[in-house]
């Protein structure tokens, strides 16, 4: 199963913070690697738990639409939490990004002890490519 491997980078997304992609394309998938609350105007991770979800969810719109991609693309969704206790609200604005998503993707969530930057969440995606759109 040989294919060509090719790498997708925007600049409305973070950079990364070490030796990885944004996104790789193999096929029609689309692998999104895991992002974290990190403003890419400033290089800064957002403070607040909120505030760094909602800017983990534009900054994987921003890798999916430099791939052609949109949210009803996505299949496979990881999310990485440091504290269980906020999952309730960590649903809420999870349910609110995919809301116009007829078919919600597969999801594993997984407590952690720490994040890289002090994050309260990380987030990998894998999304189809040519899913979903009209």
């Amino acid at each position: 199963m040989g294919g060509k491997i090719e790498r997708i980078h925007t600049e409305e997304a973070p950079k990364p913070v070490g030796p990885y992609s944004q996104a790789v394309i193999y096929g029609d998938l689309l692998f999104v690697s895991g992002q974290i609350g990190i403003d890419p105007k400033t290089g800064k991770i957002k403070e607040t738990f909120e505030e760094q979800v909602k800017q983990i969810f534009t900054n994987i719109d921003a890798i999916l639409r430099s791939a052609g991609a949109d949210r009803k693309s996505i299949v496979k969704v990881n999310i990485y939490i440091t504290d269980l206790s906020l999952f309730p609200h960590l649903n809420a604005l999870y349910e609110d990004f995919f809301k116009d998503v007829e078919v919600k993707p597969a999801r594993t969530t997984v407590g952690v002890s720490n994040l890289p930057m002090g994050a309260y969440v990380e987030v990998d995606i894998i999304a189809v490519l040519g899913q979903g759109r009209e």
